[in-house]
C-alpha cells in the first residue's frame, strides 16, 4: 500500500511539474522569435509582390491619362495638329518616359458595332449605312514597365500601353 502512494506521489509531483512547467513565462522564452524567424521571409514576399503591382497600376493610370489628355486635345483642336496631340500625350502627367507610340493617326471611318471601321484616305466614300464617314483621331501611348525586384518573377507586361479613338468632325 505504501509502495502504490509512493508511485502515486511521484506521478502527480511530476504531472504538476509539467504543469507549472507551461505555465512558467521563461519556460517559452524564444519561441516568439523563432516564429518571426520563420514567418518573416513571407511577409517580405508579399510586401514586396503588393508593393511591385501597385507601381505598374499606378504606371498604366498614367498612361491612360496621358491618352484622354491626348484625345481631349484632339477633340478641341481637330486632327491637323497631330504634333501637338504628341506633345499633349507627352506632357500630360508628371511621369518620365511615356511616349506617343505609336504617333497619333488622322483617318476617316464609318462607325460600326465593334468600334470605327477605317474608311478610304478621303472622307468622301459613303459609309455602308449611306451617311459620309467621319473624321477621327486615334491617340496611343506607351511606357516601358522597370520592375523594381526582379526576382519576384510577376507576369507584369513590359511595356504599358493605353489607345483611344475620338471623332473630331
Amino acid at each position: 500500500m505504501h509502495a502504490n502512494r509512493r508511485i502515486l506521489r511521484a506521478g502527480t509531483t511530476a504531472l504538476r511539474a509539467l504543469v507549472e512547467a507551461g505555465s512558467r513565462p521563461w519556460a517559452s522564452k524564444g519561441a516568439a522569435a523563432i516564429e518571426l524567424a520563420l514567418i518573416s521571409p513571407i511577409l517580405v514576399i508579399l510586401f514586396a509582390g503588393i508593393v511591385e503591382i501597385g507601381m505598374a497600376s499606378y504606371q498604366a493610370m498614367q498612361v491612360q491619362a496621358a491618352v484622354e489628355a491626348g484625345a481631349l486635345y484632339a477633340a478641341k483642336n481637330g486632327a491637323s495638329d497631330l504634333a501637338g496631340i504628341t506633345q499633349a500625350v507627352v506632357n500630360a502627367t508628371g511621369t518620365s518616359g511615356i511616349t506617343a507610340s505609336p504617333a497619333p493617326l488622322a483617318f476617316c471611318g464609318c462607325p460600326a458595332s465593334s468600334g470605327v471601321v477605317s474608311q478610304s484616305s478621303d472622307c468622301t466614300t459613303r459609309c455602308p449605312d449611306g451617311t459620309l464617314p467621319g473624321q477621327y483621331v486615334r491617340v496611343s501611348a506607351a511606357l516601358p514597365h522597370q520592375t523594381i525586384m526582379p526576382f519576384l518573377a510577376l507576369p507584369l507586361p513590359a511595356t504599358l500601353t493605353a489607345q483611344s479613338t475620338v471623332r473630331v468632325q
